[in-house]
């Protein structure tokens, strides 16, 4: 079997098992198999593939196929340009995320007289508290998660990119484990926003493989945002910001609950679709 074979028959494969982009997700399949870049692939297309690469392939086609998340098979995935771990106990980290880091290190640059201090709550693959450090050299992170799993995985991302020692990271329920005394400058968070009732209705990659405690935002998605609300502004500096990824069509709900505990919404930014997405706000 060729290179270009081998990409046939596998999204043939995938697209009879409806998976989205079938001839992408073969090709980076098979470049992971064989550790090149995707695109060097079509430099190879005769290269014949010996007995191992293809059972490989097959295994990793298969997987795919009964749609566990590509991220999942080659262990990895791209985030703000750096390369993150992933896991069944992590969220794969999703595009609209890589706006709420960017928002969180443009504030980051404005503090000034110090070295400023973030709580990124919720961590889970750590891939907004990695590359905030990695941003910004002089912050120090906190990174609180629920679950154990989720945080070796962040503590095996900071590690990989050298910022391990400015990370603290913090197994809590809630802000309980956080120390009365600590204050930041910058609180960040892409909390569970899914309504209980629609986890069922997602993706078979995000219902069967992502961790439901990262999915599952209550009755109506807004948990979370309520817990921050009311709880988080005391662990604020002042001149201090929170910023919130928001779920599909909550930006008006979450607007009123930060306001009814008395913040001041800053902003609220649109993603790469135009819909609401990151909440700005201050107290």
């Amino acid at each position: 079997m060729t290179v270009l074979e081998g990409i046939q028959k596998s999204a043939e494969f995938l697209a009879k098992k409806n998976v989205e982009s079938p001839r992408l997700q073969a090709e980076l399949l098979l470049a992971d198999v064989l550790k090149l870049p995707r695109m060097r692939l079509y430099l190879s297309f005769d290269r014949n593939l010996d007995a191992s690469e293809v059972e490989q392939l097959r295994e990793k086609v298969r997987r795919r196929g009964q749609r566990e998340p590509l991220q999942h098979i080659v262990g990895s995935t791209s985030f703000c340009g750096l390369e993150i771990v992933v896991n069944r106990h992590v969220l794969v980290p999703r595009p609209e995320t890589e706006l709420l880091a960017e928002t969180g290190w443009e504030f980051l640059a404005t503090v000034s007289g110090k070295s400023p201090s973030v709580l990124d709550f919720g961590t889970g693959s750590g891939c907004l508290a990695v590359t905030l450090a990695a941003k910004h050299p002089g912050a120090r992170v906190c990174a609180l998660d629920i679950s154990s799993e989720a945080l070796a995985v962040a503590r095996e991302n900071a590690a990989r990119h050298q910022v391990a020692d400015r990370i603290d990271f913090i197994e809590s329920d809630g802000l309980a484990g956080l120390p009365k005394d600590v204050r930041f400058d910058l609180v960040i968070s892409n909390p569970p926003y899914i309504p209980t009732s629609e986890i069922a209705a997602l993706e078979p990659e995000v219902r069967e493989f992502d961790p439901r405690g990262a999915l599952d935002g209550g009755e109506d998605g807004c948990r979370f945002y309520r817990m921050l609300g009311k709880e988080i502004w005391s662990w604020l500096n002042t001149g201090g910001r929170l910023m919130v990824e928001l779920g599909y069509s909550q930006a008006e709900e979450v607007r009123r609950i930060f306001e009814e505990q008395k913040w001041i919404v800053e902003a609220v930014k649109p993603d790469y679709t135009q819909r609401p997405r990151t909440l700005v706000a201050r107290r």
